[in-house]
């Protein structure tokens, strides 16, 4: 385990067993150390260099590859690099290990066009993560750098959505988690161990997180890990523990417990920022397990040791040395077997002793064998990372061993398997069609391919999760396969625990070992099943809020098979944190931020939405809301349901409209913060004229526009009979004219003439706003003894008589047709000219009459 961590102005953490005095000087036994290891990587050059380095072998591209740099250089310091299932690179930089950068840097780099896309900064530091690829297809990144030197870690949490290019929070850590280690499981659960906590201590627990769920509880270790341990899933279901101290470990998920020292490995000493792999798995070898640690330590080593999991007693042995002492080093698995081991240096973060000298270890043959892959042209130290690519290529990038500058050339190396005799490209096979693209353990499938009767072997590569000399996701999977005509018969493999879920690249290799292009698979435990989907209901879209304030929540999902069974919602920052309903209602925000809320929803599967469902809630304290623009700014007298966007800026969630007098709001919707939907009535009396409109957010600010909307005087009259104000009744004959309430008249009271006889009428006198052509409506309660109704204007029968009988009280409206009116006080005379047979009366009902300029 480390014995020392040191801070130094112009460097990250440093690992080291190198022992320091107190000044911070080293000390004469290092110098010694130093002094060894120089020479000792003098003699192996040397060798190296008689043995397979010389011109003759150098021109042979199908022995040692070839390196090309490429001309893009990227833009951001690519610490922590993911291979996605679109076939992109996510770049997770952070603060780029400078401490004056606060901004926290994230990108895509596109192998396909040698290209970067620089992402949306984020809002919390995630240099020094742990990260992998959930087994959506998702990259999942686990703590980073809470504060400098000394370093404490986050305890948050995130995720990279692909289909969305967005990240988004997930539920906190336990604890703080700095320089972590994440692993996914055999049941696609994460495990996640080691990092320097909240209080820059050690965080020796484990913690294993399932999505869906959240985070179980912690588990102490009895023991302290190093920083970026290095872990492999054996097939057994337990986690090995390989460096970078000397004693190997067991940790059982299953049990959520620790195993004694299992092994110590024969180099004696710690291997900081040295690198492991795990050997491949295939049904050959009965997926044995064996264990690779390369290099490591301060003056470095050129080592190598081997470990076999699968015998009663393991133990370590020294495997083949590489080229160059190697510390801040990559390892990277080929789809033959073979790993290609490049960059680092003999001292640590130290250029002038930078290892160029790339090797290939062929871990299929027996002994492990190693060969010379030619050189790189750039030194690649701390903070350089790389990915074995679906092209079968190797991406090589980054080097950081100064803070404020890091290496931006990129760098591909093509293995041997990519070249003839000749050093020409050697023809590849190819794949032609995948189906299903989403295998099952132990399920059958099928490849494509018009090269099937030469091909010797198809494997799995899990997609690369790299960071700090240590591949945290790469796997190869042999697959066992039988031959057909222009197809190959496949069978997945056997179990998580040999291929945890997830996406892999699928590649065929011929007889002479070339390898095709690959294709993304996807390994699940529910191959047929589709993923459910989830929904966010309420807020209907992102919103803005001020300290303090709630949101409602609420959401639903569906299942293609099945049905949903379960609800996660992260509202990380928010009171409550979490919640397992499907409604979870008003969610409370005390502080100031932005917040990004994800419902996750699980099928009745097991399954859980690949691609959640996120609302933005930003909650600030807004200056005074304005108002810029209504449309349309204009309304008649009389209308009703009037829909108006209000243009302005900050608007907050749940604001209050205000029109004025004669005007009903009838809602006043939050859009966005630049937007707000307002319905309006506007009451057939309302003062004709300019307005001004006022608007307030629930912090109580209020913005407003003078002279914003304008009454017009309306083509719509709508008269209430009942009030005084607005008609002059009289009667032509003696029955009484007079006011009764109703509930069911639209403003709860009308006016009736309590007729006994057919002749009787009641004459209204309306005040015409303008002469014109109007169509005349007017509302009756219908009832049982109700008379048929003529209208009369001027001597002018308006449309035919109305029997206004119903055998129950109801409103009814009638449309009698248009007629021509003068401006100003016009009689409307209505008589009785008869009743229904089962009419007991001949009396006569209005609630209004409304008149619609033509």
């Amino acid at each position: 385990m480390l014995s020392t961590i040191t801070y130094e102005s112009n460097r990250g953490v440093r690992s080291s067993d190198a022992k320091l005095d107190r000044r911070g000087a080293v000390s004469p036994a290092t110098t010694m150390r130093h002094a060894y290891a120089r020479s000792v990587q003098i003699l192996i050059g040397f060798f190296f260099v008689l043995g397979m380095h010389s011109p003759a072998v150098l021109a042979q591209a199908n022995v040692h590859g070839t390196w090309h740099t490429v001309s893009t250089l990227i833009p951001v310091n690519p610490i922590h690099a993911a291979l996605m299932s679109n076939g992109r690179i996510l770049i997770v930089s952070g603060s780029s290990n400078y401490p004056p950068q606060t901004s926290f840097l994230v990108g895509i780099w596109d192998p396909a066009t040698n290209s970067f896309t620089q992402g949306k900064n984020q809002t919390w530091d995630m240099f020094c993560n742990g990260m992998v690829v959930l087994p959506d297809g998702r990259p999942f990144i686990m703590g980073g750098n809470l504060q400098y030197d000394p370093f404490f870690g986050w305890q948050r949490t995130a995720v990279y959505d692909p289909a969305t290019a967005k990240f988004t929070d997930m539920e906190d850590m336990a604890h703080g988690r700095w320089y972590p280690t994440t692993t996914v499981l055999g049941d696609g659960r994460v495990m996640a161990f080691s990092g320097l906590d909240e209080h820059g201590a050690t965080n020796s627990r484990v913690e294993i997180y399932k999505v869906g769920v959240g985070w179980g509880p912690a588990v102490s270790a009895p023991w302290t890990p190093p920083l970026y341990p290095r872990m492999h899933v054996l097939p057994n279901g337990k986690v090995f523990y390989s460096g970078s101290s000397t004693e190997s470990r067991l940790f059982d998920p299953s049990a959520d417990s620790w195993s004694g020292v299992i092994a110590t490995t024969k180099f004696g000493n710690s291997r900081p920022y040295g690198s492991s792999v795990l050997f491949p798995l295939a049904p050959a070898n009965n997926y044995r397990p064996k264990v690779m640690i390369f290099g490591g330590a301060n003056p470095s080593t050129a080592t190598t040791e081997i470990i076999d999991l699968s015998v009663s007693v393991p133990a370590w042995v020294y495997g083949p040395p590489m080229s160059q002492p190697r510390i801040e080093m990559n390892a990277t698995l080929l789809p033959n077997g073979k790993v290609l081991a490049m960059g680092g240096s003999l001292d640590d973060e130290d250029t002038a002793t930078a290892s160029l000298s790339a090797d290939l270890f062929d871990l299929t043959a027996s002994p492990v064998t190693v060969a010379s892959a030619g050189s790189n042209a750039y030194p690649r130290l701390y903070h350089s990372v790389s990915l074995l690519l679906p092209d079968a290529t190797v991406w090589l990038a980054g080097g950081n061993p100064t803070r404020g500058s890091y290496e931006q050339h990129v760098e591909i190396y093509k293995p041997p398997y990519l070249y003839d005799s000749t050093g020409a490209l050697a023809t590849r096979p190819t794949i032609t069609g995948l189906s299903p693209a989403v295998i099952g353990y132990g399920t059958l499938f099928q490849v494509q391919s018009p090269d099937a009767p030469s091909i010797e072997s198809v494997v799995l590569m899990k997609a690369g999760a790299v960071t700090h000399a240590f591949d945290m996701a790469q796997r190869l999977v042999g697959l066992n396969f039988t031959k057909g005509t222009g197809v190959l018969n496949l069978t997945g493999p056997p179990n998580g625990n040999i291929a945890p879920p997830g996406y892999y690249i699928l590649f065929l290799l011929n007889t002479s070992g070339v390898p095709s292009v690959a294709r993304f698979v996807q390994v699940s435990k529910t191959p047929t099943d589709i993923p459910p989907k989830g929904k966010i209901t309420a807020p209907a879209t992102d919103i803005l809020i001020a300290p303090g304030e709630s949101v409602t929540f609420s959401g639903t999902g569906s299942a293609s098979t099945g049905s949903i069974t379960g609800y996660s919602w992260v509202f990380r920052g928010a009171t409550p944190s979490t919640s397992s309903l499907a409604n979870p209602g008003a969610v409370t925000f005390a502080t100031k931020g932005t917040y990004s809320i994800t419902l996750t929803v699980t099928d009745s599967a097991g399954n859980t939405d690949p691609s959640p469902m996120v609302r933005t809630i930003t909650v600030a304290t807004a200056p005074p809301p304005s108002i810029t623009n209504i449309t349309p700014n204009t309304g008649m007298q009389g209308s009703a349901n009037l829909s108006l966007t209000l243009d302005g800026t900050n608007f907050l969630n749940a604001p209050r409209c205000a029109f004025g007098s004669g005007i009903t709001v009838n809602s006043c919707s939050y859009s966005s913060p630049t937007k707000v939907i307002a319905n309006i009535t506007i009451s057939a009396t309302a003062a004709p004229g300019a307005r001004n409109i006022t608007i307030t957010n629930t912090d109580g600010q209020t913005g407003s526009i003078t002279n914003g909307f304008t009454v017009q005087q309306g083509d719509m009259v709508q008269y209430e009979t009942e009030s005084a104000t607005v008609f002059n009744a009289s009667k032509s004959s003696g029955p009484t004219y007079r006011v009764f309430s109703w509930a069911g008249f639209t403003d709860g009271a009308g006016t009736t003439l309590d007729g006994s006889a057919a002749g009787q009428s009641v004459s209204i006198t309306l005040n015409i706003p303008q002469a014109g052509v109007y169509d005349v409506k007017y509302a009756t309660k219908a009832y049982i003894s109700r008379a048929m109704v003529q209208l009369t204007v001027n001597g002018v029968k308006v449309g035919a008589p109305v029997d206004q009988y119903a055998a129950g009280p109801v409103l009814k409206e009638f449309d009698l047709g248009t007629v021509s009116l003068p401006a100003g006080n016009v009689s409307f005379v209505f008589t009785s000219v008869g009743k229904n047979a089962a009419s007991s009366a001949f009396t006569q009902a209005f609630d209004y009459i409304k008149l619609a300029e033509q």
